[in-house]
């Protein structure tokens, strides 16, 4: 599907008896082959395929071929408790927009709807203004998700430091697996948010050189918009740091709770060795061992084998391995 955004008009998807030759701004979303070949020749412009956009080399990504300037970076879309990163596409001419898409994204149509609001006395808007409005969107839709990110981020560090945490072992490992699947989706998105800034930031790069004979007020747009990006990618980066500090203060944590298995597991060990050594004592039936004959050496045998279980336990206690006091 794709659709014809003139100023003035609202987006409307095109039939085959459209004529989308005048169209300011032809959106692309989730074009089939053909869509993309019949596009091509209407406007006779190459447009990039899927794979092409998925190219990862910087002169893939941005090139310039017979006055046509052909743009893409990864996009990154927050979905519920999902995130994916697809490729966006976009060619740029003197006097046209073609955007390439393979998700809906939010930012695209608030530009829409904007410039079918828009006051047809103004004049219709060049493909650059086009371009540049529809980042500056994009940007503040990725500001969007790290804020998002931020506060959960927050709530994993008040959860993992949270001193009641559940004593019950099986849950407090639940809550740490847990954590570090949220943990896990956080790195991610970080990873795939600063993706797309880079990605952005090398767009307003190359299409800052083709804005010298367009207004003053949208080369500033361009540069404010670089300083957002700039300032995004601060926080992305603390973000990250933040990510990677909850993640080796919960395996920190997880080691902790292995810890105390183990204690748990020598406390059981330790206990049970002198038992077993004084019933293999008094049960080795000595011929010449004076407790057989007597009168209470039953009664005293079994005093050493609980003398041997509490004191060990009580010791273990004493030095806080069973936890507070």
């Amino acid at each position: 599907m794709f659709l014809v955004r003139p100023a003035g008009v609202p987006a409307r998807e095109i039939g085959p008896d459209v004529d989308i030759s005048k169209a300011v701004w032809l959106d692309l979303i989730n074009p089939t082959t053909d869509e993309i070949d019949r596009a091509e020749k209407a406007l006779g412009t190459h447009i990039p395929r899927r794979e092409e956009l998925e190219e990862i080399e910087s002169s893939s990504r941005h090139h310039e071929e017979g006055g046509v300037l052909y743009l893409s970076t990864p996009l990154v879309r927050r979905a519920e408790d999902t995130a994916f990163s697809l490729p966006i596409g976009f060619v740029l001419t003197d006097r046209r927009l073609i955007t390439v898409r393979y998700a809906d994204y939010y930012g695209f149509d608030i530009v829409g709807r904007r410039q079918a609001e828009r006051d047809p006395a103004k004049g219709e808007p060049s493909a650059n203004e086009i371009l540049v409005e529809i980042i500056e969107e994009v940007i503040n839709r990725l500001a969007d998700i790290l804020e998002g990110l931020g506060r959960d981020l927050n709530a994993i560090s008040k959860r993992v430091f949270n001193t009641d945490r559940p004593r019950d072992p099986a849950r407090a490992g639940e809550m740490l697996r847990e954590t570090l699947r949220r943990l896990g989706h956080g790195g991610d998105l970080a990873s795939m948010t600063r993706d797309s800034l880079l990605g952005l930031d090398r767009i307003l790069i190359y299409i800052g050189d083709r804005t010298e004979k367009d207004p003053q007020a949208l080369r500033t747009r361009i540069k404010v918009a670089g300083r957002d990006i700039a300032s995004l990618n601060d926080f992305d980066a603390q973000t990250v740091n933040k990510v990677q500090f909850l993640l080796d203060a919960t395996l920190g944590f997880i080691s902790i709770e292995q810890n105390d298995g183990m204690k748990v597991l020598t406390v059981v060990s330790a206990i049970g060795i002198l038992p077993t050594l004084i019933a293999g004592i008094y049960g080795m039936n000595f011929h010449n061992m004076p407790e057989l004959s007597w009168k209470y050496g039953y009664p005293y045998g079994l005093t050493l084998m609980v003398l041997s279980v509490v004191l060990p336990l009580f010791w273990f206690w004493r030095r806080g391995w069973f936890g507070a006091r």
